[in-house]
């Protein structure tokens, strides 16, 4: 099995990367993540409701999932032969209540310095 990775620094939301230049397309790489709060989590958020303000025991769970779904994105680059992310992007979607699906995707591009 491939183990290689896109690094971060190769990932942007823009279709074009400073400094280098874009000489293969491979497709499209994703990362899907799906999530449910526990009823801890979900007690805990609904105390932190009543005062009010940031929830941030969502906030946390929801960072992770994106980070999650992120990195999966990555690898999924990586095992395709990128070396780079363009367009990268993320869309949300609930299943049913309670639980979230979260993706992850761009265009997997191999990438060489101008």
């Amino acid at each position: 099995m491939d183990t290689r990775t896109v690094p971060h620094n190769m990932v942007t939301m823009a279709f074009e990367l400073d400094n280098y230049r874009i000489v293969k397309s491979l497709g499209v790489a994703r990362g899907i993540v799906v999530r449910s709060r526990n009823i801890f989590g979900s007690i805990g958020a609904g105390l932190q409701t009543i005062v009010g303000g940031n929830i941030s025991l969502f906030t946390k769970l929801c960072e992770r999932t994106r980070e999650d779904a992120f990195n999966l994105m990555l690898e999924h680059a990586g095992e395709m032969g990128a070396n780079a992310v363009i367009g990268a992007r993320y869309d949300a979607n609930e299943i049913t209540r309670g639980v979230t699906e979260v993706l992850a995707y761009g265009t997997a591009v191999v990438v060489e310095p101008k």
